[in-house]
């Protein structure tokens, strides 16, 4: 793996949150750090006026790149009492709203995986690193590349405590390196997704039997591709739409799964 060098970690102090304050506020960060010769600039958001260390959550952005969709879902966990950061896979300022580079920049690291697991790994670093940070208790989310890019981190071996994949593209190139995986593995996926089709589905759960991964799989009917994002059409009928109830019962998924992986 390339050298990674950490660049600018200072983040200034953020105001308290915690779910339990109804007068929480959540600030994040810009942070600066590199992989290889890359430069990536991620988004943090702690509390920093809060003693003690606590689980870290790794937030991994969709096609487009680290826009807004991904910060938002960082700064939500940061109201649940994590230091979440919301990473870089592309590039500083890499980010589109046009479908087509999109899809360029998706190629690019889906077919080099190598390269993908480089990057996320940097991210893991950087909030490993973090002095509020509890190392032993980190997991990673993702939404749609960004879910494919939690399950390459897993099966690099990363030392995560879990993983979880909103509407992933679940295939892999190197279904073997499963046994690599160390921590429980979560998957959100639309029942109507036709990106994570039947026989992919079926492939990935071989890969996790084969490999005897502590692994869920949960589909929700009618839900089709991009069901988390509210910025997607609403409503039916096309390949991608933001569906409310989906959305809702994934996220308490997700926070029973985290429940389960950081339980003391």
């Amino acid at each position: 793996m390339k050298r990674i060098l950490f660049v600018a970690l200072a983040v200034a102090p953020l105001l308290g949150f915690f779910a339990l304050s109804a007068r929480a506020e959540v600030k994040g960060q810009a942070v600066s750090y590199k992989c290889g010769d890359a430069e990536l600039e991620g988004y943090l958001v702690a509390d920093e006026s809060v003693a003690g260390k606590r689980p870290g959550i790794l937030v991994v952005h969709e096609w487009w790149g680290l826009n807004d969709y991904p910060k938002h879902r960082a700064e939500e966990l940061a109201k649940m009492g994590y230091v979440a950061l919301a990473v870089d896979i592309y590039g500083k300022g890499v980010v589109t709203t046009d479908r087509g580079e999109a899809t360029k920049l998706v190629m690019k690291y889906k077919g080099d995986r190598k390269l993908l697991r480089e990057r996320v790994n940097a991210g893991l670093e950087v909030l490993k690193a973090h002095k509020l940070v509890d190392p032993d208790r980190i997991a990673a989310i993702g939404y749609c590349f960004g879910g494919t890019t939690v399950l390459e981190l897993a099966r690099s071996g990363a030392k995560v405590a879990g993983v979880v994949a909103f509407h992933a593209g679940l295939d892999t190139p190197t279904p073997e390196d499963a046994k690599n995986i160390k921590c429980k593995v979560l998957a959100l996926n639309g029942g109507d997704d036709a990106s994570a089709n039947d026989d992919q589905l079926s492939k990935f759960q071989k890969e996790m039997r084969d490999a005897k991964v502590d692994w869920q799989v949960v589909q929700y009917g009618g839900a089709v591709h991009g069901f988390t994002n509210p910025a997607n059409p609403k409503g039916g009928g096309g390949p991608v739409a933001y569906d409310e109830k989906a959305d809702k019962r994934s996220w308490e998924a997700m926070k029973v799964f985290f429940a389960e992986i950081f339980a003391k």
